[in-house]
């Protein structure tokens, strides 16, 4: 039997016992939450571990467009799509079961969910549908960089970047709306305790695709097993990053948030 995570967003009780009743009548198990939209303390957070299980086939949203229209709403949904990807690819399936509104379109949504399928709560066929998104293969598909994000209380909001073969001379992040405020190297998967930093750079400037973007970089050289982390005061609305150059060209990878 497939397993299912749902996250409500800002729904009734009865309406999230229905759906997960429905769901449930399709031959699907599920477990879910409610969301807590609470930036401050990283409260998008909260279900990672429970979506990472192995178990758990694919993330449900159910959302109305207006909830989806929240600059908070959207950029912890996008936290959390962008850890879950890190570890189960960007193929990983999201869906979002519209309840009400206007039709979303995926193409409005922050990159991390703009792949995702969005079903109507009120078409009876959405079950259906679910159930055979669950059953679709996914091949764990990984982009060349690795991007994760930690979001812990009493630490702050940590973005960790690098490669996923090969290595970097070293790596660049920049983030609009927002700026660095503190970076480290150290292995990958875990936030060092203190590292050394090779010729580091703070208060680029790069315009980038309409948008302003404040970079710190570092000369370190990074590998699979090593990574560039950069703390960020405040909800960045995109970020970009990149393997450090030193002039020649480096492919820039640009994140929308919001």
């Amino acid at each position: 039997m497939k397993k299912i995570w749902l996250t409500s967003l800002g729904s009734s009780k009865e309406e999230v016992q229905k759906t997960m009743a429905a769901l449930k009548k399709v031959g699907l198990a599920i477990d879910g939450h409610f969301w807590q939209d609470d930036l401050d303390k990283m409260a998008w957070s909260a279900p990672r571990q429970a979506i990472l299980d192995k178990n758990i086939n694919l993330w449900v949203v159910l959302a109305s467009s207006t909830d989806l229209q929240s600059p908070s709403i959207r950029y912890g949904l996008s936290m959390l799509a962008l850890t879950v990807q890190a570890a189960k690819g960007i193929d990983f399936p999201i869906i979002i079961l519209q309840n009400a509104g206007e039709t979303i379109l995926p193409e409005t949504l922050p990159t991390p969910l703009a792949g995702c399928d969005i079903f109507d709560l009120n078409n009876p066929a959405y079950g259906a549908k679910i159930v055979a998104r669950a059953h679709k293969t996914v091949q764990g598909t990984l982009p060349p960089y690795r991007l994760d994000v930690y979001g812990i209380a009493q630490i702050g909001q940590w973005f960790e970047i690098g490669p996923r073969e090969g290595k970097w001379s070293g790596a660049l992040f920049g983030s609009s709306d927002a700026g660095p405020c503190l970076h480290t190297v150290g292995r990958s998967g875990q936030l060092p305790e203190k590292s050394v930093l090779n010729y580091q750079q703070r208060g680029l400037e790069i315009e980038l695709q309409g948008r302003k973007f404040t970079a710190w970089a570092v000369q370190n050289e990074l590998d699979a097993e090593s990574s560039y982390y950069v703390k960020v005061d405040g909800r960045p609305d995109s970020i970009l990053f990149s393997p450090y150059s030193s002039g020649e060209e480096a492919e820039v990878f640009v994140v929308k948030l919001k």
